[in-house]
């Protein structure tokens, strides 16, 4: 079974236009990402770090979930995660925000999972951004009208 330190190693998976991830049997999972997907991975990022800045924001965080390694395009993490957690590529905890943006290629029920994943992982708070910039957040109690964490971040890119 592939395990995640395979695929960091493996030159034949270095800079491809995809992000890849591991299902729960290590299968390699690869998604393309458009051009928009990535400003909206960067704008994120950057009003992440604005709005908290304490912590780290990372992009493409690798993260051990129960169906196999999954990359969070966004994460935030407190400067209490990272004393705990700093070293781990991935994380075996999901940092306390964990952000999707959605690409064509990907399913509304692939999202609800990552949903799922990430929380049952420890993250306090799941944003989903859609293709028009539209931004969603859910936490335990399910899909939530505001982030409770950064409650100044727009809902819309």
């Amino acid at each position: 079974m592939l395990q995640w330190a395979d695929v960091l190693k493996d030159k034949s998976l270095q800079n491809l236009p995809y992000k890849i991830e591991l299902d729960a049997k290590g299968r390699i999972i690869m998604t393309p990402a458009s051009n928009r997907h990535g400003m909206y991975q960067i704008e994120i990022g950057a009003m992440l770090k604005r709005m908290v800045p304490s912590g780290r924001v990372f992009s493409e965080c690798s993260i051990r979930t129960l169906d196999g390694v999954k990359v969070a395009d966004v994460a935030w993490a407190s400067d209490e995660f990272l004393k705990k957690h700093s070293d781990e590529t991935p994380f075996a905890h999901a940092p306390e925000i964990c952000v999707e943006i959605v690409s064509p290629s990907n399913r509304r029920a692939e999202m609800e999972e990552k949903i799922t994943l990430y929380l049952a992982k420890g993250a306090r708070e799941v944003w989903l951004c859609d293709e028009k910039g539209n931004v969603t957040f859910a936490d335990h109690s399910g899909k939530l009208k505001k982030s409770k964490l950064v409650a100044r971040f727009p809902p819309k890119i």
